[in-house]
């Protein structure tokens, strides 16, 4: 195989890769009715474009070519298609092993930096570094990401996103 098809065929394999495990969001139902929130994964490539006028914009668009470096946003919509409000709906998304959590992702974020098993927020997380002494949690270090909605009402819909890093 050539190097360049070659290159084009582990970047459209990595492409596939990242969409798997944003395609594995999870829900945890509280209630029975919960089984009426839809959720739908996509991963979207942040594009920086020089206009005619010299200045930059920048576009999240489908990737096709992924490089180290470059910078996903990851999202899942979610609406509720039944007739009920549904309370406390959580959503658990892994972060595929190919992207770090990019350093500008919100504080806000609830994570885990332990396959799941304790959450909270990054500044607040610890992990214990090669030499077995604890260290303050990094971007890098992130598994999953939680979101809590309190209510989604009959009809409601949204998005979730984070932005990651290719490793």
């Amino acid at each position: 195989m050539e190097f360049g098809k070659m290159k084009k065929f582990a970047s459209t394999f990595a492409i596939a890769l990242l969409m798997a495990g944003t395609l594995g969001v999870t829900a945890a139902p509280a209630q029975a009715q919960q089984k009426d929130i839809d959720l739908k994964g996509d991963v979207k490539l942040e594009k920086v474009v020089t206009g005619e006028n010299g200045e930059d914009t920048v576009e999240l668009v489908t990737p096709d070519t992924i490089v180290p470096g470059d910078k996903l946003i990851f999202g899942t919509d979610y609406s509720n298609k039944g007739t009920q409000a549904v309370a406390n709906f959580v959503v658990t998304n892994p972060v595929p092993k190919a992207v770090r959590l990019a350093p500008d992702a919100s504080d806000e974020l609830i994570v885990s930096v332990d396959g799941g098993e304790s959450w909270g927020r990054l500044s607040a997380l610890t992990v214990t570094g090669e030499d077995g002494a604890q260290r303050a949690a990094a971007p890098e270090d992130v598994t999953h990401i939680r979101w809590t909605l309190a209510s989604v009402a009959p009809g409601a819909s949204g998005r979730l996103e984070y932005p990651a890093i290719i490793r």
